[in-house]
Parts: C-alpha cells; structure tokens; sequence
C-alpha cells in the first residue's frame, strides 16, 4: 500500500461538515448551508494542498509525475511566436 495523497480532499470533507452543522445551526437554509459547504470544502483544500506541496519542495520531495532531470521552471524547448513580424531573418 501507498502512501495515501489524499488529506487535502479529507480536510475538505471535514471543512464541509463543519460548515453544514454550524449554518444549520445558525438557522440558514438548505441552499445557503449547501452553499456555504461547498465553499469551505474548495478553500479549505485548496489551501491544505498548497500547504502540502510547499512542504514537499522544501524537502526535496519529488512528485509522482515529477521529471528529476530538469528544472520545474524551464520549459526545454523555446516557445514559438505566433507573430511573424516580430522574427529576424
């Protein structure tokens, strides 16, 4: 077995049950609680992730799709440039 990459996503169901048993709670509506969940859960994983991924960087983790030879930053090839006027030559 793995390890599970996955807490972003458990965060946000966690976030999301919160939310709905606080604007139940407060007394909102079904759609505003629905409204509110979904909202928490986006943010809530959203930043977990990035909480993640910075982590990871910082110990020279290599992601699963990651390519360790080249930089993360640099493309290999040069970009193409639609426009023609701006070409030499």
């Amino acid at each position: 077995m793995g390890k599970f990459r996955g807490w972003h996503i458990v965060a946000g169901i966690a976030a999301m049950l919160l939310a709905g048993i606080f604007g139940t709670a407060m007394g909102l509506n079904n759609t505003a609680t629905y409204l509110a969940s979904g909202v928490a859960f986006v943010a809530v994983s959203l930043w977990v992730d990035s909480r993640i991924s910075r982590r990871r960087s910082a110990a020279g983790i290599a992601r699963p799709g990651q390519d360790l030879g080249q930089d993360a930053g640099h493309d290999a090839k040069p970009a193409l440039d639609a426009d023609p006027s701006k070409r030499e030559g």
